[in-house]
């Protein structure tokens, strides 16, 4: 992996078709935009449909003759997930890009029950990917890519307390989705490659990139001093998420990417370009993967065909 990878190493995407969740802003809306510049049908999976219908005009303004289409996802419903898996067109599906996430919100539940971070970071996209695992696996090199954070060092997941019922904590919960994320890739990659599957599972995190991840908590609760010290902090330390956007891209389309592989900034984790990242040990942990995996299963009713 060399120190100097940017959007000009990205292959030639003509004839791949790629689905980016999250697409309407920061480093989704950077991906998507990369990936149709390079040929790539991409589809942009966002919940408001405003602001997927923005994002969908503005990669058509910015690669003329782009194929983006947008297409309505919430990742704190399940049924909506399921809808959006069973309208998707096509029968194969060469990228899944599982980039949506929320950051530090107050405590709140989605639509069906679960803790908000836990059910849009991890269980949305577990479900996702499992509905679509059958497109994927019919494509010739597909890959999935999960964005985690350098924050899941943050905590471990808790089995046992999944949805943090016994106490919440917002920066602890979200570290224990973006672990989630982190365990998730490692047991994915662990039973593609048990069960000979080409499809490659990675993850990449962006460091430290100017998006509205960091605002959108401080703006749900009015806090407008508490929101000017973040928008100052990304000015004056954060990267452009044009940057951040490039571990994700690396890890969807470099050549040589490995199964349960972490890409990120190379510059101590917050900066840079592409480089393999540190994680936790617990990201790695088997028997963790595998109870997480049991319990996503139960949670969402969404299995792995054949897998």
């Amino acid at each position: 992996m060399t120190g100097g990878w940017n959007v000009q190493d990205i292959p030639d995407q003509s004839g791949r078709t790629a689905v980016v969740t999250g697409a309407n802003s920061g480093i989704g809306l950077v991906t998507a935009r990369e990936l149709a510049r390079r040929g790539a049908r991409v589809v942009l999976a966002c919940r408001s449909q405003e602001r997927g219908r923005a994002a969908e005009e503005h990669i058509r303004r910015e690669v003329p003759g782009a194929r983006a289409e947008f297409r309505r996802l919430d990742l704190a419903d399940l049924a909506s997930v399921r809808e959006f898996a069973a309208a998707l067109p096509g029968s194969r599906l060469d990228l899944l890009i599982n980039n949506a996430g929320v950051m530090a919100l107050p405590h709140g539940r989605t639509a069906d029950g679960f803790e908000t971070q836990f059910g849009v970071n991890h269980l949305g996209h577990f479900a996702l990917t499992g509905l679509l695992l059958p497109r994927l696996r019919a494509a010739e090199a597909a890959r999935v890519v999960s964005v985690s954070s350098g924050l899941h060092v943050l905590s471990n997941i808790d089995i046992r307390d999944l949805n943090s019922e016994r106490r919440y904590r917002r920066w602890i919960a979200y570290g224990r989705s973006k672990s989630a994320n982190l365990l998730f890739v490692h047991e994915l990659a662990r039973r593609l490659g048990a069960a000979n599957s080409p499809v490659v599972a990675a993850a990449a995190h962006p460091g430290y990139a100017d998006t509205d991840l960091q605002t959108r908590a401080v703006r749900m609760e009015g806090r407008g001093a508490a929101e000017r010290i973040v928008k100052l902090g990304n000015r004056l330390v954060a990267q452009p998420a044009e940057t951040g956007a490039l571990p994700t891209l690396y890890a969807a389309t470099a050549p040589g990417v490995r199964p349960d592989s972490f890409t990120g900034p190379s510059l101590m984790g917050l900066r840079g370009a592409p480089g393999a990242s540190w994680r936790a040990a617990w990201t790695r942990d088997d028997v963790a993967g595998e109870l997480l995996w049991a319990a996503s299963q139960r949670l969402t009713g969404v299995t792995y065909e054949a897998l």
